[in-house]
């Protein structure tokens, strides 16, 4: 197994001021790339590895003790008010037809909540596919699913970010034929064995694996892994950058928290076109900025990460915190314009929509 390759900090520590202050107001330009460090060679599909029985030593904050279950079992919200429901009906519902790509152009669609339909090197790759109606102790999704199963095109890989039940689902994931290639978190492979998925490749933060001509490297995040009373951690958690033959590059997030991952992230993979990051279920901020980006913060991954674009994600599907669900649209185009940012390049989708980057990150409309 392969060490991780970065020192684990605090959150405390990997925020320094200037990261904590307001998304500057200057005109954005884009970072000057230090040398990035050499990637690993990719590893074989499918191989069997043995992994550590916990993944606690990779967490950026420890998870909530006693005291703080007790103050949110006293204060804490999970759902928005009244009011801050009422703008459900006006959430961004616009699905369409999938683009038409060719091998050397990237295409997304966004799906709802962290699933996407990702067009990259010819493949077709889903993000985190949650296709069911509900999930596991949440209220049923507020917007349906962007992408009726019965228009994808057949399904050339999947990756998935960490096993909580609103990004790994064993309704949608029984969809799929058992054949198809999987990249996965070290130590979810088990979970996929028991479904008889037979191509599944297990990854270490900063690995990659290659399937036909597209890089697949696992990347951290600030995140955490539970699916049953027993598994805390058991499992790894983390991101995925997408690299086609021609260099093109997009990354997907997964679920996280805001800290210095984002700026490793981008030294190591210099030039990311499009960033698809979460903005959504993080209120209220005591109990879930370790573990999920506000708007803001989300922003400044994007300007840490040296992308180009950036995909919202992670909100208007399922409501999991309690900020009022249109608020996160509304904070992060405020964010990106305080930033200078370019607003062309926040692809902020509705669930359903789509957007095409021509060849080596020019966009498409």
């Amino acid at each position: 197994m392969t060490q991780q390759s970065e020192p684990t900090t605090t959150r405390a520590t990997a925020l320094t001021p200037a990261l904590k202050s307001p998304v500057s107001a200057l005109s954005w330009t884009a970072p000057l790339a230090s040398p990035a460090p050499p990637l690993d060679e990719p590893r074989p599909l499918g191989e069997r590895r043995v992994w550590p029985r916990s993944f606690h030593d990779r967490l950026t904050a420890p998870l909530p003790g006693l005291r703080a279950m007790a103050r949110f079992a006293r204060e804490g919200a999970v759902r928005p008010g009244k009011e801050g429901l009422a703008d459900v009906p006006r959430l961004p519902f616009e699905p369409g037809p999938l683009p038409d790509v060719d091998a050397r152009t990237v295409a997304i669609t966004w799906a709802g909540h962290a699933s996407w339909v990702v067009r990259i090197g010819g493949l077709t790759v889903l993000t985190d596919p949650v296709w069911s109606r509900r999930i596991l102790g949440t209220p049923a999704r507020v917007t349906p699913v962007g992408v009726p199963w019965e228009t994808l095109p057949p399904v050339d890989a999947v990756v998935v970010s960490h096993n909580h039940y609103d990004h790994l689902d064993a309704p949608t994931l029984r969809r799929l034929p058992r054949d198809t290639p999987v990249f996965v978190p070290a130590g979810l492979g088990r979970w996929f064995d028991r479904r008889r998925f037979t191509r599944v490749t297990e990854l270490d933060w900063w690995e990659a694996a290659e399937l036909c001509g597209v890089r697949f490297d696992f990347v951290p995040a600030h995140h955490w892994s539970k699916r049953s009373l027993t598994d805390t951690c058991r499992s790894l958690w983390g991101g995925w950058v997408l690299t086609d033959s021609d260099g093109q590059c997009l990354y997907f997030a997964g679920d996280t928290g805001y800290g210095h991952w984002f700026s490793r992230i981008g030294q190591r993979y210099p030039g990311i076109d499009l960033a698809l990051l979460p903005i959504g279920a993080y209120d209220p901020r005591w109990w879930l900025s370790d573990v999920h980006c506000d708007p803001e913060e989300a922003v400044r991954a994007a300007q840490d990460l040296g992308a180009a674009r950036m995909a919202p994600m992670h909100w208007g599907t399922f409501v999991l915190s309690a900020e009022p669900v249109l608020e996160p649209l509304t904070r992060v185009r405020a964010a990106w314009q305080q930033a200078g940012r370019d607003r062309a390049d926040l692809w902020d989708l509705p669930v359903g929509g789509s957007r095409v980057l021509g060849r080596r990150g020019a966009a498409v409309t």
